[in-house]
């Protein structure tokens, strides 16, 4: 029944595409233009990444985006470096954000990663690498699937080609990955919340400074995101807004989404 139900709230235009290729930023691309309700979730997620920026890490320094696909980020950030591994005209530059050698070392004053770093089949290659390339205060954020009752639920079933598996011993995934398929989605409750004090054990140099649940799940949801149909109309968009005000107090319950800040210390 989940499957029919996906297959047919999917948009079409990803049917036949192979995720792992640039056909699926294109076809993205073309979704996300057409999204209203999508776009205003991703530039909340953006000006929360400027503000943590401005609030928690040092003045200096370039300001890199990882796995940045359709991202917008740059039109609010000017400056911003965009970069994904898979090569795109709109992109600065390719990267594999677990061996980024076209980075010096210090040069970075913050790293920011979507829906990034469940993607990782070693993030803790990513990790050595922040704390080469960032400088001194400098530091990461990423916006990640949560774990709370309903993330469980959702992205247990969301993505065919993706899972949730908080069971997961080890960090590094042991299946074949693509650069979107065989993901776990749990992987930033296993290195943040279940695996903490492991995470600041083998990396004293790196403090989080916080790890908390995002708020527009509403929007976010009934968006369909980019892979699915739109759910409401775009007029209920302040309707949500006032939704999610409400529900609040039971984000640790529903939320979508968290964000991790991390920083290197100096």
């Amino acid at each position: 029944m989940i499957n029919k139900i996906r297959d047919l709230l999917k948009d079409r235009r990803l049917k036949k595409i192979d995720y792992d290729d640039y056909d699926r930023i294109k076809v993205h691309n073309a979704i996300l233009s057409e999204k209203k309700m999508m776009k205003e979730v991703f530039s909340e997620f953006y000006s929360l990444c400027l503000r943590v920026t401005d609030k928690y890490f040092c003045n200096d320094g370039k300001e890199l985006e990882i796995g940045s696909g359709v991202s917008f980020f740059k039109k609010v950030n000017p400056n911003l470096i965009t970069s994904d591994i898979i090569p795109a005209p709109h992109l600065d530059m390719v990267l594999d954000a677990q061996q980024m050698t076209a980075i010096s070392d210090s040069s970075l004053r913050s790293v920011y990663a979507i829906n990034v770093l469940h993607h990782f089949p070693e993030p803790e290659k990513f990790f050595l690498e922040l704390l080469r390339v960032l400088r001194p205060s400098g530091g990461c954020i990423l916006i990640e699937p949560f774990y709370g009752v309903f993330a469980k639920k959702f992205y247990s079933n969301v993505h065919p080609s993706e899972h949730f598996n908080p069971q997961q011993k080890e960090w590094t995934s042991s299946r074949k990955m693509g650069s979107m398929s065989n993901a776990n989605q749990a992987l930033s409750y296993i290195i943040f919340q279940r695996d903490k004090e492991l995470f600041l054990k083998k990396y004293p140099n790196l403090e989080l400074i916080n790890n908390y649940p995002l708020k527009n799940y509403l929007r976010y949801f009934l968006s369909g995101g980019i892979n699915f149909i739109q759910l409401a109309p775009n007029f209920f968009i302040p309707i949500l807004k006032i939704g999610e005000l409400l529900l609040s107090p039971f984000n640790y319950f529903l939320a979508l989404h968290h964000v991790i800040i991390i920083r290197k210390k100096k």
